[in-house]
């Protein structure tokens, strides 16, 4: 197995720090929201240099995942999967919350709420083709908290 050492940056204090913030989205009903920009900006706002960013969403009915961000078809083909996983039309017994809201809560489960990516020297370490998106299960629009935690080494 290859390794690449990602060790501290030089001139790096090498002292563990901690910064906690969340961000805000309003989604545009079911789909795939790339927020892979806006988690990097939160990153260089901090003065993230090592270390670990967790990204995790508030919500029961929309979720997280890490996809390819090339080719849109791969979204449209992990919906239709979603969707034969947790069909909308199925006589589920929780439902006073609309057709959409019991297959939303499925979808959550099979994804995820939490993702935890490696930083290294200011960047996540996220693979060429990657991209962090939040799902949004329901099909109206929603107002989506996306909770940050960054721990390792920090500028400034």
């Amino acid at each position: 197995m290859a390794r690449r050492p990602c060790g501290r940056r030089r001139g790096g204090n090498g002292v563990l720090d901690h910064r906690q913030d969340s961000l805000t989205f309003e989604t545009r009903g079911q789909g795939f929201h790339d927020i892979t920009g806006d988690v990097a900006g939160w990153l260089a706002a901090i003065g993230a240099v090592d270390g670990l960013v967790t990204v995790f969403v508030r919500h029961t009915s929309a979720s997280l995942t890490i996809q390819e961000n090339a080719d849109p078809d791969v979204q449209r083909d992990l919906a239709d999967s979603l969707d034969a996983m947790a069909p909308r039309h199925h006589p589920y017994r929780h439902g006073s919350e609309g057709p959409d809201d019991m297959p939303a809560h499925i979808r959550t489960m099979l994804t995820s709420v939490s993702l935890g990516i490696p930083v290294s020297a200011g960047r996540m370490r996220l693979g060429t083709w990657q991209g962090i998106y939040l799902i949004e299960h329901r099909d109206r629009p929603h107002r989506r908290e996306i909770a940050l935690h960054f721990v390792g080494e920090v500028d400034g």
